[in-house]
């Protein structure tokens, strides 16, 4: 039964109400007093945990101007990785099934053929071992391995889904890392912020991380990928589309009352630009400077609160997230850039990362082009992924495990993990 116009109304008079009690030019200001005054730099027990690399401002740039500003990147390669998500069997186990892809501009298609397949398999069964090594695939254009995930109480879903997408992700951009010649842009963070999540959520999931050698492996994949640029002289950076990240205001809230639900709440704020009307200007692209960042998940690996057996190879400054921020008004959309502090100290391989992407976001009104063509080719649409189940049914001889809701909707909107 839908809500009658009277409920519709009743509804919007409350959200009156709370309207009636916020008011947007407070928070503006407040945002604009915390981007000037706690960023530069930020202070977590008389620590700094963020500060400025080189000068600490705004900026804007005409996006009619930056669109027609020449690539500093002759190529680019774009990397991401998509799972059919978690699913659950009768017959007790938990899969999850993922696939990573590279793109490059200009096209290749030898390229775009390659894939990089893992399923990761959690059962409580302690005789079952499914883990094996790599298997080929299409011809030697693919390769693709089953992983046992460790057994845990709780979090099976979340497990596995993670050991898939990072494992998958990882391993086709260490396989495919010499093919870049100029840039490589991760579709998402640089490091697999999922799993560094998990060393402030549960002590569980923290112990898999340090302990368990198909996590550990994980995190070593992204190390060894950062060094393995930097001793190309390539740079590597990671476009963030949807930025959950609290970090920065959870640590604000320790010197301001901070309104705002995350980051990318602040940042929306502080790169705003409007008229005297108040309606949003539409005309540039605003940015932040570049950050060094060892707030939230971004100090995880540069701190001792992750100690994994891995020897770098070079000081720990060096794989340090940075990051800038880049709000698009025509969307009114926030991405984050970050990349290892070792490629963005330099003021200009900075500049020149800054307008390759700004060039990008102008042009594509988005993503970076190699990273649009990495998510076409990575991602698994809902008739895939309900396809794959249909066979890991047939191949299990069992049946998804359902609930009232896949009878009540259809089948259930995948989730995000």
């Amino acid at each position: 039964m839908t809500l009658d116009p009277v409920h519709v109304d009743g509804i919007a008079d409350l959200a009156g109400r709370v309207t009636k009690q916020v008011d947007e030019t407070d928070q503006s200001a407040l945002a604009d007093r915390a981007f000037e005054e706690f960023l530069d730099p930020l202070y977590r027990d008389g620590r700094v945990v963020l500060e400025p690399i080189g000068e600490h401002r705004r900026r804007k740039v005409p996006i009619a101007d930056i669109a027609l500003t020449e690539s500093p990147f002759p190529t680019q390669h774009g990397l991401d990785a998509g799972t059919i998500n978690p699913t659950t069997f009768n017959n007790g186990l938990v899969i999850d099934v993922s696939q990573a892809a590279m793109a490059a501009v200009p096209t290749s298609i030898e390229l775009h053929r390659g894939r990089t397949i893992v399923m990761t398999v959690h059962s409580n069964d302690t005789t079952l071992n499914l883990s094996e090594d790599w298997l080929g695939i299409d011809r030697g254009y693919g390769r693709r391995r089953i992983l046992h995930a460790p057994r845990v109480d709780r979090y099976e879903q979340t497990v596995v889904h993670a050991l898939a997408l990072y494992r998958a992700e990882s391993e086709h951009a260490l396989d495919n890392a010499a093919i870049v010649d100029d840039l490589l842009i991760l579709d998402g963070p640089l490091y697999p912020t999922g799993l560094l999540k998990w060393v402030e959520r549960d002590p569980q999931l923290k112990r898999l991380i340090i302990e368990e050698t198909e996590f550990t492996g994980v995190i070593q994949n992204y190390l060894e990928l950062v060094e393995t640029f930097i001793e190309r002289n390539i740079p590597l950076v990671g476009f963030v589309k949807n930025s959950a990240s609290k970090a920065i205001t959870r640590e604000l809230r320790n010197v301001l009352s901070t309104p705002w639900v995350n980051d990318e709440g602040l940042f929306r704020r502080v790169l705003t630009r409007r008229d005297d009307r108040g309606e949003r200007l539409t005309d540039c692209l605003t940015f932040t400077g570049w950050f060094r960042s060892r707030v939230g998940t971004d100090g995880v690996l540069s701190s001792d609160e992750l100690a994994i057996s891995y020897d770098r190879q070079f000081d720990d400054e060096a794989y340090e997230v940075s990051f800038c921020i880049v709000y698009d008004p025509r969307d009114d959309l926030v991405y984050r850039i970050e990349a290892p502090y070792a490629f963005t100290q330099e003021s200009e391989l900075r500049n020149q990362l800054t307008t390759q992407l700004l060039a990008e976001i102008a042009r594509e009104r988005g993503p970076p082009l190699a990273v649009a063509k990495a998510d076409e080719l990575a991602s698994i649409d809902r008739q895939g992924k309900q396809t794959l189940r249909q066979r890991i049914e047939h191949e299990f001889n069992t049946e998804q495990q359902r609930s009232y809701n896949d009878k009540r909707w259809g089948p259930v909107a995948d989730m995000e993990f």
